[in-house]
């Protein structure tokens, strides 16, 4: 019987000392099994091995006594708790970075640059000329749609740039205007 299914054991039966025995007997793993877990993710992954042994260290024996049949059982529950706040952490940046609670704006339906409304006209050409400095194809394009009054196929062709790439070029530069517009007036 080894070290680690005796506190394992210890543990289960109530020892209030046992977990703080087993860590430093099992971090050395545990560390190897977060970096292996963390190998896979996208590098924008902003959790490190580190954080994630001790967040899954937590799960596994913070709130109630723990029941560990064996070496094993513990390290497959710590791969599980791992995998459970990876998800977890996706879910939470997914849901940010897809809005999360922010209301949608049609800008289809936007009027951006009213002959009337001389301020916003000069805030769009202001933002125009800023989208411009990151990327003048984009900023190209939403001129011939506002300004012109092209359609997409139209200005993809005026710009010799696919109906994809315009497509996603329009997208970039509807929601980067619309954020620059709405940081100007708020």
């Amino acid at each position: 019987m080894s070290d680690v299914t005796r506190i394992l054991t210890a543990i289960e039966q109530g020892d209030p000392q046992a977990a703080d025995k087993l860590l430093p007997l099992v971090y050395d793993e545990l560390r190897k099994l977060a970096a292996h877990r963390m190998a896979g993710e996208s590098a924008a992954q902003t959790l490190q091995p580190t954080a994630l042994v001790h967040e899954a260290w937590l799960r596994l024996v913070g709130k109630e006594t723990p029941k560990f049949a064996n070496r094993a059982h513990f390290f497959a529950a710590a791969a599980e708790s791992m995998r459970r706040i990876l998800i977890d952490t996706a879910r939470r940046k997914r849901a940010l970075r897809h809005g999360g609670g922010q209301q949608r704006v049609d800008l289809e339906k936007v009027d951006l640059a009213s002959a009337a409304d001389e301020d916003q006209l000069l805030a769009v050409n202001d933002a125009l000329d800023k989208l411009a400095a990151q990327s003048k194809s984009e900023s190209e394009l939403v001129k011939l749609r506002y300004f012109v009054g092209m359609t997409l196929e139209e200005a993809s062709d005026a710009l010799g740039i696919s109906a994809r790439t315009a497509d996603n070029y329009w997208a970039h530069a509807r929601a980067w205007l619309f954020h620059e517009l709405k940081v100007k007036k708020g």
